[in-house]
């Protein structure tokens, strides 16, 4: 009984939460690539319905407003530009391996700092460009095995390169509504917004999808909540600098589970590109919690 009880109190926590939140978002990423025969559009309609209803249940329980209306711009420019990225990286999932694709969707830290120098006036540090450096460096290294990706990878490569850069905007965009909106009215735009370009290219370009798609189709919705969810209670729960690392771990389990559902190769070359990524993004975490811990430190006197 006490082995259960710490264990509830430890999901429950902070750190328990991101935990949770990154087998989610990995499970989903197995989902998605199953579903390679279906139009990304038809993956990102259902997704967005089951989203829909599961956000606006939990914002009405919680007795939110759908929207304060000097933020409705920003609610709909946050879920333009989460739609986007989530169609963009959709597309890399199912052209590129598990790892790689997974990979280039972690750089979303980066470019999240880049655009944040013109978007919130955050200046970045000498340092952290050497960290930026340094994980580009590893996405180039993993491209040159072309044993490992499929031809033209390339073309797919730059599409998850856009999709981590235009999260990077969209993740600017929520940091402006911080303080402004509840969290769970952030996570409700994005499928409300998504839904309409779902409809719109399936209704044009969508597929009959079968009785097992239907199946992996609702289990990507489900996790793509449940991911979000545990993702912000994470982030209300803890610091930044203690539950943020945490969520590198996703690329770990993409390389486990691109292997065993897929039965990827991954050569050293690509492991060792994964392993600039993860240093370079890791490094900038630090770098960065260290210099926001010296601003914050007062001088006496």
């Amino acid at each position: 009984m006490p082995f259960v009880i710490s264990t509830r109190t430890f999901f429950a926590s902070g750190v328990g939460q991101m935990l949770l939140s990154t087998v989610l978002f990995a499970l989903m990423n197995v989902c998605v690539k199953q579903l390679h025969r279906l139009p990304v559009l038809e993956i990102v309609l259902v997704r967005s319905v089951v989203s829909v209803g599961l956000s606006y249940w939990a914002v009405r329980r919680a007795g939110l407003p759908l929207a304060g209306p000097e933020n409705r711009l920003l609610l709909i420019s946050r879920g333009t530009t989460g739609a986007l990225a989530l169609v963009l990286y959709f597309s890399s999932l199912q052209h590129l391996p598990l790892a790689v694709a997974a990979m280039l969707q972690y750089l979303a830290p980066i470019f999240t700092a880049l655009v944040g120098i013109w978007a919130v006036r955050e200046p970045v540090r000498p340092a952290q460009w050497a960290c930026f450096g340094l994980a580009f460096a590893g996405v180039v290294l993993a491209q040159t095995d072309t044993t490992v990706l499929p031809p033209n990878a390339w073309r797919w490569v730059l599409v998850g390169v856009t999709a981590a850069l235009v999260s990077g905007v969209s993740y600017n965009t929520i940091r402006r509504l911080r303080g402004r909106e509840h969290p769970l009215v952030i996570v409700f735009w994005l499928p409300l917004v998504a839904l309409p370009f779902g409809l719109v290219g399936t209704v044009l370009h969508g597929v009959w999808p079968t009785p097992s798609e239907w199946g992996w189709l609702l289990l990507t919705g489900l996790f793509t909540q449940g991911a979000q969810v545990t993702m912000t209670r994470a982030y209300q729960a803890e610091e930044l600098s203690k539950v943020a690392p945490l969520n590198y771990l996703g690329l770990l389990y993409a390389i486990a589970l691109g292997v065993f559902f897929f039965h990827e190769r991954l050569s050293s070359t690509l492991l060792a590109g994964v392993g600039l990524v993860l240093l370079g993004i890791g490094a900038n975490l630090v770098v960065k919690a260290r210099a926001d811990k010296q601003a914050a430190v007062v001088p006496i006197g």
